[in-house]
């Protein structure tokens, strides 16, 4: 058996599952709205931007965690993007799911 054939075929998996196909069914709708694909661009930046100081050690202030609560719920008043991340998040948890299995199962290496 090898593992890398395994992950290939849980790759796959992943890529025929219906929360995927929610996910890019949601990024087309929105990709074909300007307003709204600028708006979730803008913010998942400012995300990124966010997500890599506080990585570094530099913590966001409490305005621009402000900002950034506004903007998500400025995103979710948007009917495509509040599902895409809807679905997002039910995809997330089959990930994480994926990722607990996998760890649970080589836990015996730490015993």
């Amino acid at each position: 058996m090898n593992v890398y054939d395994k992950a290939h075929e849980l790759a796959k998996a992943l890529k025929d599952c219906p929360e995927v196909a929610e996910v890019k069914s949601m990024m087309n709708l929105i990709a074909a709205d300007p307003d709204s694909k600028r708006m979730l661009d803008e913010f998942r930046a400012n995300q990124a931007e966010m997500q890599q100081r506080m990585m570094s050690g530099d913590m966001p202030n409490p305005e621009q965690m402000e900002k950034m609560e506004k903007m998500f719920e400025l995103l979710q008043m948007n009917q495509h993007i509040s599902q895409l991340f809807d679905a997002e998040r039910r995809l997330s948890v089959i990930i994480e799911d994926i990722n607990k299995i996998v760890l649970q199962n080589l836990e015996f290496l730490y015993q």
